[in-house]
């Protein structure tokens, strides 16, 4: 897979002078033009991108997934995130791109909190739609990030890195409106994954059953697993993994107290490959281990 592996790279792939700063830039869709290389059918790139987009045209295609263009969006995407672009169908519109180095964050705090903003793993078609009073409070710290890369000395990184670390606060905020302001989509995503969940623990009779994993019900939903937990979190307070885990102990329970089969057996049912596992996430969520469990009913 080909690498972008610098922002100068990047920059000449659209056709833009040399960054600033080696290790950030903020670049306006407006002055860019793609380049037109193979690089473009398959690549990766070693930085962090916002990208806040109005007005573009065309598709982008990240991981399995189609992207179309609109307007007032704003996505991320992490290093090394698999992507592809069609030049002869993209525009850059208008808008703006930051992009940083993962090398930017050494020695400052914010590195040890870059994995806590999930939206960096959510799939483009789950991107940010703003305001435009949102937008324009974006746009002014993209702004003084672009002005500070003018210059470099001993305070750029811990200004530049302040201004980054806020619009990604920001975007949290936004994204909590989002979940909110979409209550009835939402509410729709969250009668599906209960159905989902519902159907797979009773439909769950295969030779070989697999235990239920976020990954598996998220791809089932056609969400990005971190999109999903949040999501829940936001409206029930529990992420993906605990609703997984309550649904995964309500049935334990009901073959524990209906049922004559071994814990060995209802642990496979359930798609354990180890009994001690089932066991010890059993007694974790109820303070007693299945076979104490059984005996009350006993």
């Amino acid at each position: 897979m080909n690498a972008i592996k610098s922002i100068s790279e990047f920059h000449r792939l659209l056709s833009l002078p040399e960054p600033r700063h080696p290790l950030v830039s903020v670049i306006n869709l407006a002055e860019s033009i793609f380049l037109e290389d193979d690089i473009w059918k398959g690549f990766v790139n070693r930085f962090y991108c916002v990208a806040l987009k109005r007005e573009a045209k065309g598709k982008i295609r990240y991981g399995q997934l189609h992207y179309d263009y609109d307007k007032g969006v704003l996505s991320f995407t992490a290093p090394n995130q698999v992507q592809y672009l069609d030049v002869n169908t993209v525009e850059c519109g208008l808008g703006y791109l930051l992009i940083f180095h993962p090398d930017i964050l050494l020695g400052h705090p914010l590195v040890s909190k870059m994995n806590s903003y999930n939206f960096f793993s959510y799939a483009v078609n789950e991107a940010l739609h703003l305001s435009a009073e949102e937008e324009e409070d974006l746009i002014t710290i993209l702004k003084k990030i672009d002005t500070e890369c003018l210059h470099i000395d001993k305070y750029t990184q811990e200004i530049i890195l302040s201004q980054i670390e806020l619009l990604l606060n920001y975007s949290n905020r936004f994204y909590e409106r989002q979940f909110i302001t979409r209550k009835n989509h939402n509410n729709q995503l969250i009668a599906k994954f209960e159905n989902l969940i519902d159907e797979y623990f009773d439909n769950n009779t295969s030779t070989q059953p697999e235990l239920l994993t976020v990954q598996r019900i998220a791809e089932l939903m056609n969400l990005s697993p971190n999109y999903l937990s949040d999501l829940l979190r936001m409206h029930t307070g529990q992420n993906t993994q605990q609703h997984i885990h309550q649904k995964l102990i309500e049935k334990a329970k009901e073959k524990l107290s209906t049922t004559n089969l071994s814990v060995s057996e209802i642990a496979f049912t359930l798609g354990f490959e180890h009994a001690q596992s089932f066991s010890t996430l059993f007694k974790k969520k109820t303070s007693l281990s299945p076979v104490e469990f059984r005996k009350t009913f006993n």
